[in-house]
């Protein structure tokens, strides 16, 4: 039997900047409902605009759930990719959290101080529209119960890794 491990689950996004607001709308609905089990290894860490500083401090036996809009894909659908693709940017997509720096090169920072990038996977959801307003478009409106799917399993994936 493995041990359960710490996730660190940083929730990005902007409510009231309209599908940037889709993480903490996910958040808000599914977290009250997880197991206890689940709950005392889940650290949850709201972050607008994701930074280096959000990883750097992740200790080693502890993993990484990034939830957040994205962009570069079509509003709604939910991708999902590990840190260190994210990092590589084999993958095409923008979070809408990396506003300073992209995504590569928060993740390279955060690599860069720690040594490595931690355990851990991204999560998002495509958005259209980030005007001003708590509205969601139709499409991201539609994909929350995905996005909360997938933010629960890669959670659940990452508390009780299967043993080797």
């Amino acid at each position: 039997m493995t041990n359960p491990r710490p996730v660190r689950l940083l929730v990005c996004g902007n409510a009231d900047r309209g599908d940037d607001g889709a993480a903490l709308r996910a958040v808000a609905h599914f977290l009250p409902g997880l197991c206890p089990a689940v709950l005392e290894r889940l650290e949850v860490r709201r972050c607008q605009q994701l930074d280096a500083l959000d990883l750097i401090d992740v200790p080693p036996s502890e993993s990484v759930v990034i939830l957040d809009t994205v962009v570069g894909v079509p509003a709604g659908r939910i991708v999902t990719v590990s840190l260190d693709e994210l990092a590589a940017r084999s993958c095409r997509i923008a979070p809408r959290s990396s506003h300073a720096l992209p995504i590569d090169q928060v993740l390279g920072i955060a690599a860069a101080v720690r040594g490595s990038l931690p355990a851990g996977v991204f999560v998002g959801i495509g958005g259209k529209w980030f005007g001003f307003g708590e509205l969601l478009s139709r499409a991201v409106r539609e994909a929350i119960p995905d996005l909360e799917r997938a933010a629960e399993q890669e959670i659940a994936r990452l508390v009780t890794p299967t043993q080797v």
